[in-house]
C-alpha cells in the first residue's frame, strides 16, 4: 500500500467517525465550512438537518419544516439544497423502512463528511511533513522523525488523530521533543504505550515544571524512589 492509499483509508476512517457521531460535527464544521466555500445558510441547513435526523428521527423533513426554523424562504431553502447537492455535500437516497414497510427518501450528508476528512488529513499530513522538515534541519545526522519513532514504539503506522495529537504537544503545548520522546521512553518502561498514558504525563510534568530530559530523570527516579507507579 502507498503512502497515498494509507492517508486515504485514514480520511475515510475519519469519516466514518463523523458520520458516527464519534466526532464533534458542529465544532469542526464551524471552523472548517469557510474553507469549503459554504455559505453561512448553507451551514445552518446542514445542521437543522443534522438535528432533525438526531432529535426528531426525520430523516428527510419537508420543505415546509425546514423553512419553519430558518429566517430564509422558500426559494432560498430550495436552491441551498440544489446547490449542496450540485457541490456534492448533500444527496438524497431512496430506502425502505422495513418496520413501516414503506419506500421513502432520505437525505444523505456522507458528501460533507468526506470533504471534511479529506481536509482534516490533508491538513494533518502537511504538519507531518513539516515536523519532518523541520527535523531534518535540525538533525543533520538523519536522527529518525519524531512520528517515525512513535509509529516503531507502537509497531503500526499512527492514525490521524494520533498524528494531530503529537501536533498539538508540539504547537499548542509547547513540549519539546526530548520531553515527548522522554515521555513515550516512560510509557514503553512501565507497558502502557498508549496515548492517553503518555499525555498524563507529559501533563504531570508540566505541572511540576520540566522543561528539560534531566529534570525528567530526575523527577521520574524521585517518583519511583517514592514507590510510586
Amino acid at each position: 500500500m502507498s503512502a497515498d492509499d494509507v492517508w486515504r483509508a485514514y480520511a475515510k476512517g475519519i469519516a466514518r467517525q463523523m458520520q458516527n457521531g464519534q466526532l464533534s460535527i458542529p465544532n469542526i464544521l464551524f471552523t472548517h465550512y469557510k474553507r469549503l466555500q459554504l455559505l453561512d445558510i448553507e451551514v445552518m441547513l446542514l445542521i437543522h438537518l443534522m438535528d432533525f435526523k438526531q432529535n426528531e428521527f426525520k430523516e428527510f423533513p419537508t420543505i415546509d419544516e425546514i423553512k419553519e426554523r430558518m429566517s430564509s424562504n422558500e426559494s432560498v431553502v430550495i436552491g441551498s439544497l440544489q446547490r449542496l447537492m450540485k457541490e456534492g455535500f448533500l444527496s438524497i437516497d431512496e430506502h425502505f423502512d422495513l418496520i413501516t414497510q414503506v419506500q421513502g427518501e432520505r437525505y444523505n450528508l456522507e458528501g460533507l463528511w468526506e470533504k471534511l476528512a479529506v481536509m482534516l488529513t490533508e491538513d494533518i499530513r502537511e504538519e507531518r511533513q513539516r515536523q519532518r522538515q523541520q527535523t531534518g534541519e535540525r538533525a543533520e545526522d538523519n536522527k529518525p522523525n519524531l512520528f517515525d519513532i512513535f509509529e516503531k514504539e507502537f509497531g503500526r503506522p499512527l492514525s490521524p488523530m494520533e498524528c494531530e495529537t503529537i501536533a498539538g504537544w508540539i504547537d499548542d503545548d509547547h513540549y519539546s521533543e526530548p520531553i515527548i520522546l522522554m515521555a513515550l521512553k516512560e510509557a514503553v518502561f512501565a507497558g502502557k504505550v498508549h496515548f492517553r498514558y503518555i499525555d498524563r504525563i507529559l501533563l504531570e510534568w508540566s505541572r511540576n515544571k520540566i522543561r528539560t530530559v534531566e529534570d525528567a530523570r530526575n523527577f521520574t527516579q524521585k517518583f519511583r524512589g517514592n514507590g510510586r507507579s
